[in-house]
């Protein structure tokens, strides 16, 4: 099992999960951040740090946020390793919440 970073997370960006994991399994995108599946131990300590609400257990992904799985694993393997929180997004507070933000994905 691995957690996953949805859509609430493009256009915001916040790191404070990167600092709580103890295996480096985050990875940087320009507008995004995913998990690692094969890296992630499990281990939630994660998930409550996002301040957006924005990963999950992967058995408990929010209905339409399916395609994150398979987008967090392929762009774990393209994108750089982070392991240090930087600052969130200038606007991350504008997009907090807002729907249909697949759209805005960066790769």
């Amino acid at each position: 099992m691995t957690f996953v970073v949805g859509e609430n997370c493009i256009k915001c960006k916040h790191t404070d999960c990167v600092e709580v994991c103890p295996v480096d399994c985050f990875y940087e995108g320009p507008n995004f951040l995913v998990i690692h599946p094969d890296e992630c131990i499990d281990c939630a300590l994660c998930e409550p740090e996002c301040p957006v609400d924005a990963i999950f257990s992967e058995d408990e992904l929010p209905e339409g946020q399916e395609v994150f799985l398979e987008l967090n694993e392929e762009l774990a393997e393209v994108w750089p390793v982070i392991t240090e929180k930087k600052d969130a997004l200038p606007d991350a507070d504008e997009w907090d919440g807002v729907e249909g933000k697949l759209q805005y994905l960066e790769r």
